[in-house]
């Protein structure tokens, strides 16, 4: 059974840090692409980060590039998003997906999504 979990969501003050963990089970995370969106109040869910298999490369939406880092554990079977200079635009519901080998646009292409985690920015 394909599960994925998040956690690490918080409140920060504007210019913190946080690092989001998508825990995965039931698939080995190696041969697959994770994308992390987030959803705004209000707004459309937008792709954020993927972090392709063994072959699929990394990607970053502009607004995040530079700020965020995207990592994997493979031996943990853990996908990390590592946030930094938080700005409040980035205050969202962030979530984990799987898709296939390699990251795609959209999120029509993520089969199996985790249940998301909170991050505000606010001071």
């Amino acid at each position: 059974q394909v599960q994925l979990v998040e956690s690490g969501g918080g409140l920060v003050q504007p210019g913190g840090s946080l690092r989001l963990s998508c825990a995965a089970s039931g698939f080995i995370l190696d041969y697959y692409a994770i994308g992390w969106f987030r959803q705004a109040p209000g707004k459309e869910r937008e792709g954020v980060s993927c972090f392709g298999s063994r072959h699929g490369g990394i990607y970053y939406l502009d607004s995040v590039k530079g700020r965020f880092t995207v990592s994997r554990d493979n031996a943990k079977n853990t996908v990390y998003l590592q946030m930094n200079s938080l700005k409040p635009e980035d205050t969202a519901v962030y979530y984990c997906a799987r898709t296939g080998s390699f990251c795609q646009i959209g999120e029509v292409h993520y089969g199996y999504w985790g249940q998301g985690t909170q991050v505000t920015v606010s001071s």
